[in-house]
């Protein structure tokens, strides 16, 4: 059980990098209207910390580090580019709402496999 949970993990977030490599522009885009300081660096880089602590995760190797990637992505992310409490139009408000705890959910789900989530886990590099 324990594999499949961190590879569906790791999955989901690998799809969500993707969109950082795929629709840079678009990403680039909206990172600038929320004031993201240098905004095609931080998509680009965010794209490859999600990537690579997705990559760990899913092989259970390294996986506080990889954890760690992924955390170091959500929490900014979910704060300055999600920031539901300061939109002013209700789609907008709701949609930010919904990332936003999601990006929480997967924070909480990496804080778990980098704590119980031990080289003793079948199918892993740390096995």
């Amino acid at each position: 059980m324990h594999v499949g949970g961190r590879v569906v993990f790791a999955v989901a977030l690998m799809v969500l990098s993707v969109g950082h490599f795929t629709s840079t522009e678009a990403l680039v885009g909206y990172a600038s209207a929320k004031k993201v300081p240098t905004p095609k660096v931080a998509v680009v880089v965010s794209g490859i910390l999600i990537w690579a602590g997705a990559i760990l995760i899913a092989l259970g190797w390294h996986r506080f580090i990889g954890a760690g990637l992924v955390i170091l992505f959500l929490l900014p992310v979910s704060f300055r580019i999600h920031d539901y409490w300061n939109a002013t139009d209700p789609n907008m408000r709701m949609m930010d709402r919904i990332q936003f705890w999601k990006n929480i959910g997967f924070i909480g789900a990496a804080l778990f496999f980098a704590v119980y989530s031990g080289p003793e886990w079948p199918m892993s590099l740390g096995h």
